[in-house]
Formats: structure tokens, C-alpha cells, sequence
């Protein structure tokens, strides 16, 4: 039996017992805390060292689910409209997993609570919260649920999502405030990041413009310039298809003269009318126009179809001062990409102005050369006139006076014969003076702009607006006489289809490469019947003849009739 001096020694040892085992849980949570502060700090290190955007949103979800303790993690970036998730980064899912499970989410159920209320949540069972209504398929199993808001300069940038707490314990306050922490951390990296994406970016705008503006001192043709302004403003925005187009004189409609990227072809050489395509809208209203998805816009004609595969586009007129734009950039992403924000639309704009002052300069510079090069001429003709031509008349009178005093009768003739040639020579040079001091193509309406008068005109005849394209230097290459055939045929061409095909639409392409040029128009009509009158015909195959070339008809394969005119383009 126990004697008390004894149970007296035994009643401290006990309580000594439990205050050391007590003082080991304290220093085990003292020493988790401390490892969970250490892990805090690097976490928030770590994000704070990337200055690149995406790597810094990976690097946030990848801490808040170390941190925790968490099997699934992800970070939803809200959009421009503040209801949707523009972006969304995942952890623990693989790449396998996410295809079968579909589309990203965009910010319902759950992960819209937190965009409407952008507070923290804490949840022990996803599917008891009365927001939730389920997962897609193939979707992995999640019940814990941790979500805190991360905010930039007081603005809510996105969302933590934290799920499935390993070993089955729940999420505790304990966990709310090291995300909070992490969260606060991660909106001042991403605001970093932002200001270094924006500096790089401006850089580039910056290195963009002293580039065209290079190009157009050093005298690069007109169309070098628009590809590079093209081909730039594509590069820094992340664009799938960049074109640029210019206004055509007396026309009212726009000629897109270069585009690259996806699917350019189907884009170059197009004639746009102002009122039904982004482009003219943006020429006509001198301001940017956007358009979250240009392939169904009410404000896009359908036909041709150019759009496919293409999703956000915006449409920025080069330069907005008097007399107006001088042409329009379009720049279009691919479908599913962010639209253009009103930062990027704003910087474009500013490159384009810029573009355009560029152009303005280059110009007054090449003005400036003509004028010296008229100047020169006036020069020329204004010496042959004086020198030149007085000198050989007076040749000639001398001749001809001399002429009398000669016997022979070969030698008088042959004195007559050169005062003849004297006079041919005094006619050439005074046509030469004539055309030194005329300037060429002078009140002359090129190619192009008359083709298109002539489309306009049949517009109202036919019941809808012929699609048109055009390729090539026509302008340039194509004679003023071979233009007048071209224009006689295609005016025919439309009035056949007008008269006799009973088409609802029409596609004109007119075309050169310098050696040849070809009129292609295709409607999809009734055809061309075996027994109708062909005096249409057969005079656009005599124009065609004519000038060493040939008309062919063809049948497309869904029906109609196409109308290829091509004759060699013979410079003058």
C-alpha cells in the first residue's frame, strides 16, 4: 500500500508530466507556425520576382496550394465586363484531364459567388452551398472549398479557388489568413508585372513607329510602308490577320491593299463599301471601331466570306486630320482570344497617328521632289525653246536663202531636203517642250476607280452589290487604251447578268502581274442558255482578240456562269 510521503512524490512528477507534454504541443505549434510563416515569405518572394504576367498568375496558384495544403488550386481571372472569367490558370489538373473535361469555366455556380461577392469563402461541402449545381463530366471529385478574391489598386483582378484540403481535413481560419496574405502579395506582383508589360510593350509601339517613319524618309514605296505598319501592329498585338486599306478617289469604298496572316488572300485586293464593313466604318467616322466577334457583327456584310476562324477585330483609321484618314489598319484575333481592351485600342490609335504624320511628311518630301523635277523641265523646255530652236530656224532660213544661189540642181535639192528635216526637227522638239511642261496622266481617272464606278452603277440594276477584288499595280501597268476594253467589258458583263441570269449575286475580280491582265466575273445565275443571243459575247471576244488575247465561260460547280476576259498588258 501506497504510504502518503509517497503519493506525494507521485502527484508532482504527474503534473510535471503534463506540463511538459503541454509545452511540447505548444512548441510544435510554435514551431508550425514558424514553418508556415517561412513558407508565407518564400511564397511571397517567389511571386514577387516574376515580372512576366502568366508566369506570375502560375506562380501564385502553385504557392496558395503549398500553402494550404491543397490537392486542386486555380486562379480566375475576371474580364473586361466584371460578370465573366476572361483566364483561367489550374493546379493539380492535368492536361489529359482538362481536355476531357471541356471549356474552361467562366465564372458560374461557385466561382461566380466569389466574382459577385468578392469576399472570402470558406466551405466544408461544395455541393451543400445553395450556388453550386454540380460538375461537367470527368470532372475529378471536390468537396473542401477555399476561395479569396485578389485585388490590384482596389480593383478585384481575379479569384483564388482552393479545393480538397489533403488527409480529409477541413480548411480552417488559420488558412483564410495566409491566402489573404499570399492574395495581398499576389496583387502587388501582378500590378508589377503589368507595369513592366506595358513599358515592354511601349518599347515596341515606340520601336514600331521610328521604323515606318525610317522607311518612308528613305523613300520605300507606299505599299512597303502600309506592310510593315501592318505586319507591326499585328506582331505586338497577338493578331491572326492584319490588313491595311486606303481610300479610292471619286469611289466612296475602300481597296485593301495589303494583308497578312490568316487566310490574307481572302482579304487582299477586296473593294469595301464604308457602310458595311469595320473598316469603312472606321474611315467613315474617323474613330476606332471594334467588334468582339467579327464573323457575326450585324455591321459586317457576309459576303465574301473572309472571316472564318476570327473572333475579336478592330478596325483604327490612320490619321484623323484634315482632309481625313488615309487609309484604315484592321487587326483581328483568333475566335476565343480576349477582345481588344480600350488601352490597346488607344495605343493603336496612337501608332497609327503617328503612321500617318509619317506619311504626311513623306509626301510634302516627295511633293517637294516633283516640284524641283518641274521646276527643272520648265528649265529645260524654256532653254530649248530659246536656244535650241531659234538657232536651228535661223539654220534653216540661211539654208533657204542660200538654196537660191545654187546652180546645181542635186545640190539645191538636197539644201531644200535639209531645211525640211530642220523644220521636222524644230516640230519634235517642240512637242518635247510641250510634254516637259505637262504633267503626265494629268486629269485621268486610273483603273481602279473606274472599274468600280462602273460596279456601283450596275448596283441598282442588278438588285444587290457585286462583290469586287483587285490585284496588282492596274494603275500602273495597264494602258490607258487596254483599260477602256476593260472597262467596256466588264460594263457589259454586268448588264448580261442583270438581263439575262436572274442571279442574286455576283463576284468581280480584276487582276494583273504586269504581262497580263484578267477580268474573271462569276454570278450564280441561270447559266448561259444554248439557244440565246450572243452578239454580247461574241463583241467582248473580237475586244479580246483584238488585243492578242481570248474570253473563256465557264460553269462553277454551283452553277452560274463565269466570265474570264484576259488580254496581254502591253505598256505603252
Amino acid at each position: 500500500m501506497e504510504t502518503p510521503e509517497e503519493a506525494r512524490v507521485r502527484l508532482p512528477q504527474l503534473r510535471l508530466d503534463e506540463l511538459l507534454d503541454e509545452l511540447q504541443v505548444r512548441l510544435d505549434v510554435a514551431r508550425g507556425t514558424r514553418d508556415r510563416v517561412h513558407s508565407l515569405l518564400e511564397a511571397v518572394l517567389s511571386v514577387g520576382r516574376e515580372l512576366d504576367l502568366e508566369q506570375a498568375l502560375r506562380s501564385i496558384v502553385e504557392a496558395a496550394a503549398l500553402l494550404v495544403d491543397a490537392e486542386y488550386a486555380a486562379l480566375g481571372v475576371i474580364g473586361p465586363d466584371g460578370r465573366r472569367l476572361s483566364a483561367f490558370h489550374t493546379v493539380g489538373v492535368s492536361e489529359e484531364q482538362i481536355a476531357r473535361i471541356g471549356p474552361y469555366p467562366e465564372g458560374h455556380g461557385i466561382l461566380g459567388e466569389l466574382i459577385h461577392h468578392p469576399e472570402p469563402l470558406r466551405l466544408a461541402k461544395i455541393s451543400e452551398h445553395e450556388a453550386s449545381y454540380g460538375f461537367p463530366a470527368h470532372h475529378p471529385p471536390m468537396n473542401t472549398f477555399l476561395g479569396v478574391p485578389i485585388r490590384v489598386r482596389d480593383q478585384v483582378f481575379g479569384n483564388l479557388y482552393l479545393t480538397e484540403k489533403r488527409g480529409g481535413a477541413q480548411f480552417d481560419e488559420d488558412d483564410v489568413s495566409v491566402t489573404l496574405t499570399l492574395a495581398v502579395a499576389a496583387g502587388v506582383a501582378i500590378d508589377n508585372a503589368r507595369l513592366y508589360e506595358e513599358s515592354r510593350l511601349r518599347e515596341r509601339w515606340l520601336r514600331a513607329n521610328a521604323e515606318v517613319t525610317h522607311s518612308l524618309m528613305s523613300g520605300s514605296e507606299r505599299a512597303e510602308v502600309l506592310a510593315l505598319i501592318a505586319e507591326r501592329a499585328g506582331e505586338i498585338t497577338g493578331s491572326a490577320l492584319a490588313a491595311v486599306s486606303v481610300p479610292m478617289e471619286d469611289t466612296g469604298a475602300l481597296a485593301v491593299e495589303i494583308a497578312v496572316g490568316m487566310d490574307a488572300e481572302a482579304h487582299r485586293g477586296l473593294v469595301l463599301a464604308m457602310d458595311k464593313s469595320l473598316m469603312g466604318l472606321a474611315f467613315s467616322g474617323a474613330v476606332p471601331v471594334t467588334s468582339a466577334d467579327v464573323t457575326h457583327d450585324e455591321r459586317i456584310s457576309l459576303e465574301p466570306p473572309r472571316f472564318g476562324g476570327l473572333g475579336p477585330a478592330v478596325a483604327v483609321p490612320i490619321g484623323t486630320g484634315d482632309p481625313g484618314p488615309r487609309g484604315v489598319v484592321l487587326l483581328a484575333r483568333k475566335a476565343g482570344q480576349p477582345v481588344f481592351s480600350a488601352t490597346e485600342t488607344e495605343t493603336l490609335q496612337s501608332f497609327a497617328a503617328q503612321a500617318a504624320v509619317a506619311m504626311e511628311l513623306a509626301e510634302r518630301r516627295q511633293d517637294a521632289e516633283a516640284v524641283a523635277v518641274l521646276m527643272d523641265r520648265d528649265r529645260i523646255a524654256r532653254d530649248l525653246h530659246d536656244l535650241a530652236i531659234q538657232r536651228l530656224f535661223a539654220t534653216g532660213m540661211t539654208l533657204q536663202s542660200a538654196g537660191r544661189f545654187i546652180e546645181h540642181g542635186e545640190a539645191a535639192e538636197r539644201v531644200a531636203r535639209a531645211v525640211d528635216d530642220l523644220d521636222e526637227t524644230i516640230k519634235i522638239i517642240r512637242s518635247t517642250i510641250f510634254g516637259l511642261r505637262t504633267r503626265e496622266g494629268a486629269g485621268e481617272t486610273g483603273l481602279r476607280a473606274r472599274a468600280v464606278r462602273v460596279v456601283g452603277e450596275a448596283a441598282p440594276v442588278l438588285g444587290f452589290a457585286p462583290g469586287v477584288r483587285m490585284e496588282g499595280l492596274l494603275d500602273t501597268d495597264v494602258p490607258k487604251d487596254i483599260a477602256d476594253h476593260v472597262v467596256a467589258v466588264l460594263s457589259e458583263a454586268l448588264t448580261n447578268i442583270a438581263r439575262h441570269a436572274r442571279a442574286n449575286r455576283a463576284d468581280v475580280l480584276l487582276a494583273t502581274d504586269g504581262r497580263e491582265v484578267r477580268l474573271s466575273v462569276t454570278d450564280n445565275g441561270v447559266g448561259i442558255p444554248a439557244d440565246g443571243r450572243r452578239s454580247g459575247l461574241r463583241n467582248m471576244a473580237e475586244r479580246a482578240e483584238q488585243q492578242g488575247g481570248r474570253l473563256e465561260l465557264r460553269t462553277p460547280e454551283g452553277g452560274g456562269t463565269t466570265l474570264v476576259w484576259r488580254v496581254p498588258a502591253r505598256k505603252p
